[in-house]
């Protein structure tokens, strides 16, 4: 089938080249030139694993290319996703401009019966005002569904090759036929394809983002109480996950969610509920949980050194959000750092991959290091907000040889407490009392 993909993030170019690598013939459409350039210099303008080696075999196999005629594509292509961003406004709601626009000129394209399937996370409502944008253009039938992503950064091409489930938000017969079509190759172990209506659709990927955000703050809730009380995280997490009611998934105790999606679509959901008179206190606090969890280790930084932090140096391992990313948006590094800078301390920072994006964000205010031990030299601590797996078991003499203290700040929970006390570090951690000398 032939597919134009509109937008070439996270979503649209993983999605076209997926596409792409089961047969289809795709074009990614984008309005930034220097982007699509470097698309078709071989060029990748996002990190995530897999992802460059498919782009390239489907490239050179002619299944897959990149364009800024949108036209072009369009009058080509039997479906069109929209896969454009969605930044949230400062009232909370998600800016669906670029959505309405690509939808306007997709409708002035189709030269024959059209698919629009909205791939961008927007809110209630958007696939009925589209549906009216694109009648009052199109000379043709177009039809417009809901497909909502759930892709995790980090493994997106994973999860878009072996999704979980398939929503549709589709009244088409003939739509919910094409897109089960294009999204039988990805569902052979039989994992389920979900038709139902579009506010439906609309509404469950922001359910899903919500709930899961609210698991992070309440277990950041239960493991900021552990270290009040003396309790154990790691000992209540496991209680908590062996209930098959609950289970393990998004219990980790940490240093608070970021990233392009739990932020935005907490706040976008509020909004909604709240243009309907509804409160949604629960995700209100979620939200604001964690915004207070992000500065949790700045606190215990202010315990150990004291208010003033002038003078003293720290090392900064981790800066994307999550590993397997170079993502900085809404990162807790940005806010741990940007404290840290406050009260007047040095910051030399590592990240296996987002160096450059933290480059763009703190410019010369701090230094950046390719290799991790380089950012302990003369350091006074060291600070964990990212648990990248070459930081599960560095080499702890090093560490120590490096820092001027035997200081770490983990917050991720990345070491053993009795291992830590046995090597003589101080170490603090998330939900944990502190081990180690004073």
């Amino acid at each position: 089938m032939n597919i134009a993909v509109i937008g070439t993030g996270y979503v649209g170019l993983v999605s076209g080249t997926c596409f792409a690598e089961t047969g289809n013939e795709v074009v990614c459409v984008d309005v930034d030139e220097e982007r699509i350039a470097s698309l078709k210099a071989g060029g990748i303008p996002i990190y995530e694993p897999g992802l460059e080696e498919l782009v390239r075999r489907n490239v050179a196999e002619q299944r897959l290319r990149f364009s800024t005629d949108l036209k072009e594509a369009v009058a080509g292509a039997m479906v069109s996703f929209i896969a454009v961003g969605t930044p949230m406004s400062a009232s909370g709601a998600a800016d669906l401009g670029g959505v309405e626009r690509a939808a306007a000129e997709i409708a002035r394209a189709v030269t024959g019966y059209h698919l629009i399937v909205v791939k961008s996370t927007v809110p209630v409502g958007t696939n009925d005002r589209l549906r009216k944008i694109v009648k009052s253009i199109a000379n043709h039938r177009v039809e417009v569904c809901s497909c909502p992503e759930f892709l995790k950064e980090g493994s997106a091409v994973e999860d878009f090759m072996r999704p979980d489930r398939v929503i549709i938000g589709s009244t088409s017969e003939q739509a919910t036929a094409i897109l089960r079509e294009l999204f039988v190759p990805f569902l052979r172990t039989g994992n389920p394809f979900i038709v139902m209506d579009q506010r439906s659709a609309e509404l469950t990927k922001y359910a899903c983002n919500a709930m899961l955000a609210v698991r992070i703050s309440f277990i950041n809730e239960i493991a900021n109480l552990c270290a009040k009380v003396g309790g154990e995280i790691e000992h209540v997490r496991r209680g908590l996950a062996s209930d098959r009611r609950i289970g393990s998934q998004f219990l980790f105790p940490g240093v608070g969610y970021g990233g392009s999606c739990f932020p935005k679509d907490v706040a976008a959901l509020v909004h909604t509920a709240a243009e309907r008179g509804l409160g949604f206190e629960l995700l209100r606090a979620a939200d604001a949980v964690n915004e207070q969890q992000k500065r949790i280790i700045v606190e215990r930084v202010k315990e150990h050194f004291g208010a003033s932090l002038a003078g003293r140096t720290f090392a900064i391992w981790g800066l994307a959000f999550k590993p397997r990313t170079d993502d900085m948006r809404e990162a807790p590094s940005v806010v741990i750092i940007e404290e840290l800078l406050a009260m007047g301390a040095a910051v030399r920072a590592h990240d296996p991959e987002a160096l450059e994006n933290a480059r763009r964000i703190f410019g010369d205010r701090i230094s950046y290091h390719r290799i991790s031990y380089e950012a302990l030299s003369g350091a006074d601590a060291l600070i964990i907000p990212t648990e990248w797996n070459e930081f599960r078991h560095p080499n702890f003499q090093r560490i120590r040889n490096e820092l001027k203290q035997a200081v770490i700040f983990d917050g991720r929970n990345l070491y053993d407490p009795g291992l830590m006390k046995a090597l003589d570090f101080r170490y603090y951690s998330i939900g944990r009392e502190p081990v180690g000398p004073s």
